[in-house]
C-alpha cells in the first residue's frame, strides 16, 4: 500500500555490477565524446565503478559532420585498447557506430557493410529537429539489406512527444528502441523523462544505453531514478544479449 513512498534507487544501482553498455562515445578525438586518451581512461574507470562490465562504444558516423568509417573506428579502438592496457585499465570493449539517418546513409548501407552492435543489429539516430523525409523508406530498405535497426534515444525526439502514435508506427516498421539511461534521472529535462516513462510502461523499449560523452554524464549515475523501476530493470537486463566472449 505504501510502495509509492519507497525511496527510488540510484541509477548506478540498477546496473547491478554486470551491465553491458551498447551506446557511448569513449574513443578519443573521433566525435563529440572523449577528446583525449586521458578522457577515455577516466571514463573507462568510471564505467567500471558504476557497474559496467563490458561496453560497445559507438562513435557517430554522420557524413556531413563526423565523417568516420568502420576502418577509422576499428583502428582507433585497437589503439585505445593498447593505451588503456598500458595504464592497467582492463575493461573489455568493442566498437560499433551510431549512424545518422539521412540521404548519405540511405545510399551508403546499400553499398558498404555497416559496423554493427552484434550480428545485424545497427544503432541509428535521427535529427533532433525533425525526422528524415524518407524515414520509413530508410528503415524498410535497411531491413531488406539484412539489418535490424536499433533506434537510439527515441524519448529525445521532441517532435514525437505530442503524438505518441508515431512511436507505435516506428515499432511496427521494425525499429527496436534503446533508452538513454540519463533520461530516467531527468538529465534531459522533465518532458523527456515523462515520455521515457510512458514508453517504458507501454513496453516499447528493448535495450538501454548510457550515451556517455563526458564525466558530467557519469556524475548523473549518482542521482536517484525518477520513475518506476520495475520495467526498467527488465530492459537493463536485456542488454545481456550483447555480452561478448573475451578474446
Amino acid at each position: 500500500m505504501l510502495s509509492f513512498l519507497k525511496s527510488k534507487p540510484y541509477l548506478k544501482d540498477l546496473l547491478a555490477g554486470d551491465y553491458v553498455d551498447i551506446h557511448s562515445h569513449l574513443l578519443p578525438g573521433i566525435d563529440d565524446g572523449a577528446k583525449t586518451i586521458a578522457d577515455t581512461a577516466t571514463l573507462a574507470k568510471s564505467f567500471a565503478e558504476i557497474g559496467v562490465t563490458q561496453f560497445i562504444t559507438t562513435p557517430h558516423i554522420s557524413h556531413y559532420i563526423w565523417n568516420n568509417s568502420p576502418e577509422i573506428i576499428i583502428k582507433k579502438q585497437q589503439e585505445t585498447k593498447l593505451l588503456l592496457k598500458k595504464d592497467n585499465i582492463i575493461i573489455p570493449f568493442q566498437a560499433a557506430a551510431e549512424y545518422f539517418m539521412d540521404d548519405w546513409f540511405e545510399n551508403h548501407f546499400k553499398n558498404e557493410k555497416l559496423l554493427t552492435l552484434k550480428d545485424n543489429y545497427v544503432l541509428v539516430e535521427m535529427s533532433y529537429i525533425n525526422a528524415p523525409v524518407q524515414l520509413y523508406k530508410i528503415l524498410f530498405d535497411l531491413q531488406i539489406a539484412g539489418y535490424i535497426p536499433v533506434l537510439a534515444h527515441p524519448e529525445r525526439y521532441l517532435f514525437y512527444h505530442k503524438n505518441l502514435n508515431e512511436y507505435d508506427k516506428l515499432k511496427k516498421a521494425g525499429c527496436l528502441f534503446q533508452l538513454n539511461l540519463l533520461a530516467v534521472v531527468g538529465y534531459y529535462g522533465n518532458e523527456v523523462t515523462k515520455i521515457a516513462e510512458q514508453l517504458l510502461k507501454k513496453g516499447m523499449y528493448d535495450f538501454v544505453g548510457t550515451d556517455v560523452h563526458h564525466s558530467n554524464h557519469i556524475s548523473y549515475f549518482n542521482q536517484k531514478v525518477k520513475i518506476d523501476v520495475s520495467t526498467l530493470k527488465e530492459v537493463v537486463a536485456n542488454n545481456q544479449f550483447f555480452k561478448f566472449q573475451l578474446s
